[in-house]
């Protein structure tokens, strides 16, 4: 079986890490395969929403140190390695217009969570271990969390939590707006898929025009996020499924969106 599942049911994608028997740690392969997915994810008209999970009971524990080694023993090499093949996730990851849910049990350790916070939103088990470890194998943490964390937690929390590599609950995880919701393990992909099919219910050109500045607010002033919403306020409010919408409301019944 693949190390990697991908399945489309009812407008939601889901991807599956498949390596149950390792905590789910990722090889390049598995990055490619994650690439991939996200990419039919983007291009494919029948999906709205994405969620990400993993089999077992983990969602992550990073990237597979013993399957790197034999890859790469350049510095340059490595360097490589990490922007041609495992950044290429957060780059699909970023270009995707659709909303991501990570649903997560277990572990989300190094490169793991950095997958987890990548997402839009994370959907958690009260299992869940999370640590940007990262420091206690003697390296940076070279998947993104010196970028991600200090936007969710503030850059004081972010340096403690990088700098010692502790380990985070599900009640602290929640605290500190690392996740978005805690469930019992049993429910958390149900919960998550749930989620996911409320926003796939939902105008999918408004959607993704909200991802686009929801994110864009991390790098843009005041004045230009205006700008931008003025712009797609006006695009929206000509579409069609505007109008749908407002006739779903004032009949209290839910919308028929074709994206146009």
């Amino acid at each position: 079986m693949s190390d990697l599942l991908y399945d489309v049911v009812d407008r939601v994608a889901t991807i599956t890490l498949n390596r149950p028997e390792r905590k789910n740690a990722f090889t390049l392969d598995m990055v490619d395969a994650w690439t991939d997915a996200l990419r039919a994810a983007a291009r494919d008209p029948a999906v709205r929403a994405v969620v990400v999970t993993g089999a077992g009971d983990a969602f992550c524990s990073g990237v597979d140190l013993s399957a790197l080694a034999a890859v790469e023993d350049t510095p340059i090499g490595r360097k490589h390695m990490l922007m041609d093949r495992i950044h290429q996730v957060a780059i699909a990851m970023a270009d995707l217009d659709k909303p991501v849910i990570a649903a997560m049990r277990g572990v989300a350790v190094g490169a793991g969570l950095d997958m987890a916070l990548l997402c839009d939103m994370r959907v958690a088990g009260r299992s869940i271990r999370l640590s940007e470890g990262y420091i206690k194998v003697g390296l940076v943490p070279g998947d993104g969390g010196g970028w991600l964390l200090p936007r969710l937690v503030g850059p004081a929390k972010a340096m403690e939590l990088l700098l010692t590599g502790d380990v985070v609950g599900a009640d602290e995880a929640l605290r500190l707006d690392l996740v978005n919701q805690v469930y019992e393990d049993d429910s958390v992909l149900d919960r998550a898929l749930d989620l996911a099919r409320r926003i796939a219910d939902a105008p999918p050109v408004q959607v993704a025009m909200i991802k686009r500045l929801v994110r864009s607010a991390e790098s843009v002033d005041l004045r230009t996020h205006y700008d931008m919403v003025s712009s797609h306020f006006g695009v929206v409010s000509a579409l069609a499924d505007y109008a749908e919408a407002q006739r779903a409301f004032r009949d209290k019944r839910p919308g028929d969106y074709q994206g146009r």
